[in-house]
């Protein structure tokens, strides 16, 4: 694994052993920064579930201001903050070691991220958890892009009544990946 684009352009990455995560492959992540790329430059960063912390390192590499790191496992976490040190990022990068919901809760007085990008382990409907709490967060705003990497067989019937709506699904061979903002407030009384 290795960062695709930007100032850290072709710096390989450290993994974590075994098959507790699933690194997004380098032509997944490249077709996901394209359809970003507006997205990316001085953006504050979110990276939710983030393994080895691939995906925060290529946003900053491609001229993300800062990103937050947030994965619960303690194995990750000593990966992630491996990578940042070897691609010198480490100034620009905040790591937890917590669940999601929990992190969203703490980083509600964060400066708001203008990109969550979340790629929770595959059908434990931890997607829908995550977004009921970035639901009334102050870390997020209307002009928020949260993109969500699932399994093509992962049942996104509720977001329609979640608070957000998709504006692009793209679909690959056994994944796909939801950009999703904030639906505006409607009911103004």
């Amino acid at each position: 694994m290795r960062v695709i684009a930007g100032k850290c352009r072709s710096l390989p990455l450290k993994t974590l052993p075994g098959r507790d995560t699933r690194p997004t492959t380098d032509r997944i992540k490249e077709t996901l920064f394209n359809v970003m790329q507006n997205d990316i430059p001085q953006a504050c960063f979110l990276d939710l579930f983030a393994g080895s912390g691939a995906i925060g390192i290529e946003a900053l590499s491609r001229g993300a201001q800062s990103c937050c790191f947030v994965d619960q496992s303690r194995k990750a976490v000593e990966v992630i903050k491996e990578n940042l040190a070897f691609c010198r990022l480490t100034d620009q990068a905040e790591v937890y070691q917590m669940d999601a919901v929990s992190a969203v809760k703490s980083l509600a007085n964060h400066e708001p991220f203008d990109v969550v990008f979340m790629d929770p382990p595959y059908l434990h409907d931890l997607e829908k958890e995550v977004m009921e709490a970035l639901r009334t967060s102050s870390c997020i705003t209307e002009d928020t892009v949260i993109v969500i990497e699932a399994s093509r067989d992962t049942d996104f019937g509720w977001i329609e009544e979640s608070g957000f709506e998709c504006f692009k699904w793209k679909t690959y061979k056994t994944n796909e990946h939801l950009f999703l903002r904030k639906k505006e407030v409607q009911n103004k009384k």
